[in-house]
């Protein structure tokens, strides 16, 4: 399984006015942890090219500033042109926030928009980069 762990504090700017950890601070841990994941295999060219199409998370426990995280992010499945990520992130009390992002290929820059204005198409994964999303 393709997996990487991300350690963090949660700082002031990831907090609401209860004093928690907000909901959209999960979302940029987990882009943390998925940039390492592209930088330990070697897949920088995904970035701009999968854009997400879904995103779930179930918060489990509230985080307070300056606790530490670890986001852990694995490959739970490599589709035809999709890409589906699962998600921990774990807090002093244990897991804080769980759940699952999909993206999918375009096989481009997402600014590249067709001249009709119509979003990319799906593009299958080339099969180097399934191999190393699936090792």
């Amino acid at each position: 399984m393709t997996s990487v762990s991300s350690a963090r504090v949660v700082d002031w700017i990831d907090t609401d006015a209860a004093g928690h950890y907000h909901h959209s601070a999960v979302i940029r841990w987990v882009e943390a942890a998925e940039s390492v994941l592209h930088e330990d295999l070697g897949l920088l060219e995904l970035f701009g090219t999968v854009p997400r199409v879904r995103y779930e998370v179930d918060y489990l426990d509230r985080l307070w500033f300056r606790e530490e995280v670890v986001t852990s992010l694995w490959v739970e499945k490599v589709g035809g042109s999709s890409l589906t990520y699962a998600f921990e992130v774990v807090g002093p009390r244990g897991p804080a926030a769980r759940g699952r992002m999909i993206c999918v290929n375009i096989g481009g820059r997402s600014g590249d928009v067709p001249e009709d204005g119509t979003s990319s198409p799906a593009t299958a994964w080339p099969d180097e980069v399934r191999a190393l999303l699936s090792s």
